[in-house]
């Protein structure tokens, strides 16, 4: 088995050891003749779904070569689908979107679903089924150890494919050769690492040709990489990871946070107080 590392178009292989402003509704959606509970979260429909569900259809999917993406939901990318109406389409026909961040669960009463343990979790027993992976994203020092990383805690998980895409925007006979790659390799699952709402442009745009599930997880990639630390037990429970994000990346993450996060919380409320002054001036009508 062959692993293909690399940058823009500088290859490095290596030999692996193989072996819109709504209130939130219930609803319900079929699904392989299953049925998934989800809601709607200004616009967006967001799975309620365990981890063990999740894994469970998402090998499902690949066993059988269907092409399908799953991304996985916080405040930011609820906030980006809401101002861009075309984001908040590829959201939707997505085959699932999970509550990523601890509000989000608390808000929708659902189980969170994040991209560290879900990758954690399919690769378990993704080299208990022989299933073929890839990663794609990151930078190339972050891929790189991400993937040692991962092969020296799952030895027999097959990685056939990892990729770090140049920054720049890829000519068309780039995107073909990665398409090309993404398919010679086997792989059956990819985790796609390049922040929201790129990946999850990216793997709506190539959806129809690869026969495979991809996954974004965006800053995943760095953090079981070890190139960024794990928020500590107590801080994930209180729900305060992007507190944590921020003090460590302040001048990177606190427009998107005061712009984002600010935004959603006033548009959550809103319903409320319009609600709470109709009803102040229903009574005072009545007197």
């Amino acid at each position: 088995m062959r692993l293909i590392l690399g940058h823009g178009v500088d290859f490095m292989s290596i030999s692996l050891k193989s072996s819109s402003l709504t209130k939130i509704r219930k609803k319900v959606k079929k699904n392989d003749g299953l049925k998934i509970k989800f809601r709607s979260l200004l616009g967006v429909k967001i799975h309620r779904i365990s981890y063990r569900q999740a894994v469970d259809k998402i090998l499902k999917w690949s066993s059988k070569r269907e092409s399908r993406y799953v991304c996985l939901a916080n405040v930011h990318m609820v906030m980006e689908a809401y101002d861009s109406p075309e984001f908040k389409q590829i959201l939707n026909q997505a085959a699932l979107v999970t509550p990523d961040g601890k509000p989000l669960s608390w808000l929708l009463r659902s189980h969170q679903v994040c991209g560290r343990e879900l990758t954690l979790q399919l690769c378990q027993l993704a080299q208990q089924s022989l299933t073929k992976v890839g990663f794609y994203g990151g930078k190339p020092k972050v891929l790189n150890t991400l993937v040692v990383k991962m092969q020296e805690r799952y030895p027999l998980l097959q990685i056939a494919y990892a990729y770090s895409p140049p920054f720049y925007s890829l000519s068309l006979e780039e995107q073909n050769e990665i398409i090309k790659n993404i398919k010679e390799s086997g792989i059956k699952i990819l985790f796609v690492g390049l922040g929201c709402p790129k990946q999850e442009r990216w793997m709506s745009l190539n959806k129809t040709q690869l026969p495979l599930v991809m996954i974004g997880i965006g800053g995943a990639f760095e953090v079981l990489s070890g190139a960024k630390p794990y928020p500590p037990i107590l801080i994930q429970n209180l729900g305060l990871e992007w507190l944590f994000r921020l003090c460590l990346e302040p001048k990177r993450l606190w427009h998107r946070n005061i712009y984002h996060s600010s935004r959603f919380l006033i548009f959550l409320a809103l319903p409320k107080f319009l609600k709470l002054i109709e009803t102040i001036c229903f009574n005072v009508l009545k007197l």
